[in-house]
C-alpha cells in the first residue's frame, strides 16, 4: 500500500527498487518527459542485471521491476527494457497516477524503437487506458511529432478503425486536436488515410465526423486574427483535400452541425478558397441527405452577396470583388451539373444593393435561363467528365488528361478572385465590415 510523504507525493513500497534501478541506468527523474528519444542506447545492463539478481527474492519485486519497465519505456532504453522484460517486468502494468502503461507511455514520449521492442514482447497494441480509453494508435494520432509513432504502429497492425468509448476513430482524434494554429496534424491525417485505410465517414456517438471539426475550425477562423486565420485556412485546405480524396461528402448534414459546403457558402467571401476546393471537388449545391433540400447554395449565395453589398456600399473596389467571387462560385456550381436547378419558388431582393443591383439581378436571370434551356453539348461533357474524375479535388487529375491547356481551363473553371497567398480565410473585422 502507498503512504503520503510531504503531503505531495505518494510513495509505494516498491518505490526504494525503482529508484536503485534508475540509478544504476542513469536515469534522472522526470528523463523523456519532452520526447526525445537518448542519443545512444547504452545502458549498462550488466550493472542492471547484477541488481536485479540480487533483489531478485526482495518483496515486490515484480511491481518494481514492471514500474522500472515504464519509467524505462518514457526514455526509449531499449535494451534496459528488454532486461526488464527478461525478470517478469509487466507489460501491462499501469502506471498508478496516468493509468497509462509502457506502450502509452512510448507513444506520448515518442519512442518508435520502443514501441517496436514493447509489441514484439507482446504488448497489446490496441490497449486502451482506463480513464480516456485512449489506444496506443489514437495518442500517437493527437501530436505531428508522435508521427514515427504512428507510423510503427500502423506498420506492427495497429487497428486503424478502433473507436475509444465515445465512438472516436485515431483519424478523428487527429482532427480534433488539430487547431490549424499551434497543431497540425495533416500528416498524421495523410498517413491515416492513405496507408491505413482510416475510415472518412465514421461518426462518434455525440454525431461528430471528420468533416465536423473542420466546419468548427471554419468558424473558428472568424475569432481570429488575420494571421491565425490564414493559418487556420491553410490547414482545413490540406486536411479537406484529403477527406475528400477519399470519399468524404462534405455537402451531407448532419444532427450537430450544417455541413462544410454549407458553412463554407454562407460567408463564401470569407472562406472563398475552399468553397471553391469544395465545388471543384464535385461537392454538392445543395443537401445531400434531405428530401427536399434543406438547404440550397444558390439561396446561400445571393443571401450573402446582397447583405455584403449592403455593408460595402460605401467601398466600390471591395463591392466589386465580392460579385466577382459569387460569380466564381456560381459558375462552378453551374460546371459540375449537367443541369442548374434553383429553389422552388426562389427569387433575389436587391433591396439595399444600390448600384450594383443590376449586376445581381444579371446573375440571377443568367442562371434563369440556365434552368429553363437545355445545356448545350460541352456543358454536357465538362460536367460528365468532372463526374467521372471524382472523387477529390480535381485539379492534379484534369491536368494529367491528354487534352489542350484551353480545354483543361474549361474543364477546372479557372478563376483569380481572393485566392492570393495568405488570404485562405479572413475574419469579419478583416474584411470590408462585419457580418
Amino acid at each position: 500500500m502507498p503512504f503520503l510523504h510531504g503531503f505531495r507525493r505518494i510513495i509505494y513500497e516498491y518505490q526504494p527498487l525503482v529508484d536503485e534501478i534508475l540509478r544504476v541506468l542513469g536515469i534522472e527523474e522526470g528523463a523523456g518527459a519532452q520526447g526525445s528519444a537518448p542519443a545512444v542506447d547504452s545502458a549498462p545492463c550488466g550493472s542492471l542485471e547484477e541488481l536485479l539478481e540480487m533483489e531478485s527474492q526482495s518483496s515486490f519485486f515484480q511491481e518494481g521491476v514492471s514500474y522500472s519497465l515504464f519509467k524505462v519505456a518514457e526514455t526509449g532504453l531499449v535494451s534496459a527494457a528488454e532486461t526488464l522484460l527478461r525478470y517478469q517486468a509487466d507489460l501491462n502494468f499501469e502506471d498508478p497516477v496516468s493509468y497509462y502503461n509502457p506502450l502509452h507511455i512510448a507513444v506520448l514520449r515518442n519512442q518508435p524503437a520502443m514501441v517496436a521492442a514493447l509489441v514484439r514482447h507482446g504488448a497489446d497494441i490496441n490497449k486502451r487506458d482506463r480513464i480516456h480509453e485512449s489506444s496506443p494508435l489514437d495518442l500517437a494520432s493527437e501530436e505531428r511529432e508522435r508521427l514515427p509513432c504512428l507510423r510503427t504502429l500502423l506498420e506492427l497492425g495497429a487497428d486503424v478503425n478502433a473507436a475509444d468509448k465515445n465512438g472516436k476513430t485515431a483519424l478523428l482524434h487527429a482532427l480534433a486536436s488539430s487547431d490549424g494554429v499551434t497543431v497540425h496534424n495533416t500528416d498524421n491525417i495523410q498517413l491515416l488515410l492513405g496507408g491505413a485505410g482510416a475510415d472518412v465517414e465514421a461518426v462518434t456517438r455525440d454525431g461528430e465526423t471528420a468533416l465536423s471539426s473542420l466546419v468548427f475550425l471554419v468558424k473558428e477562423a472568424l475569432d481570429c486574427s488575420r494571421e491565425d486565420a490564414a493559418q487556420i485556412g491553410n490547414f482545413c485546405l490540406g486536411a479537406t483535400r484529403l477527406l475528400l480524396a477519399h470519399g468524404a461528402d462534405p455537402s451531407r448534414c448532419s444532427d450537430e452541425e450544417p455541413p462544410l459546403t454549407c458553412a463554407c457558402l454562407e460567408l463564401f467571401d470569407l472562406h472563398f478558397p475552399l468553397a471553391v476546393l469544395l465545388l471543384q471537388s464535385g461537392a454538392g449545391f445543395r443537401c445531400s441527405q434531405h428530401s427536399p433540400p434543406c438547404w440550397w447554395g444558390y439561396s446561400l449565395i445571393f443571401q450573402r452577396l446582397c447583405s455584403g453589398l449592403r455593408d460595402r456600399r460605401d467601398d466600390g473596389a471591395a463591392a466589386s470583388e465580392l460579385l466577382q467571387q459569387a460569380e466564381s462560385i456560381l459558375q462552378l456550381a453551374a460546371a459540375a451539373s449537367p443541369a442548374v436547378r434553383l429553389p422552388p419558388g426562389f427569387e433575389v431582393s436587391t433591396e439595399g444593393c444600390g448600384a450594383h443591383a443590376e449586376k445581381v439581378l444579371d446573375l440571377y436571370r443568367h442562371l434563369q435561363e440556365l434552368e429553363q434551356n437545355p445545356a448545350p453539348l460541352k456543358q454536357l461533357c465538362r460536367a460528365h467528365i468532372r463526374h467521372r474524375l471524382l472523387p477529390g479535388p480535381l485539379e492534379g487529375k484534369v491536368q494529367a488528361l491528354p487534352l489542350p491547356d484551353r480545354l483543361r481551363g474549361y474543364l477546372l473553371i479557372e478563376h483569380r478572385h481572393g485566392n492570393e497567398a495568405g488570404a485562405c480565410f479572413k475574419p469579419p473585422r478583416d474584411s470590408a465590415t462585419s457580418i
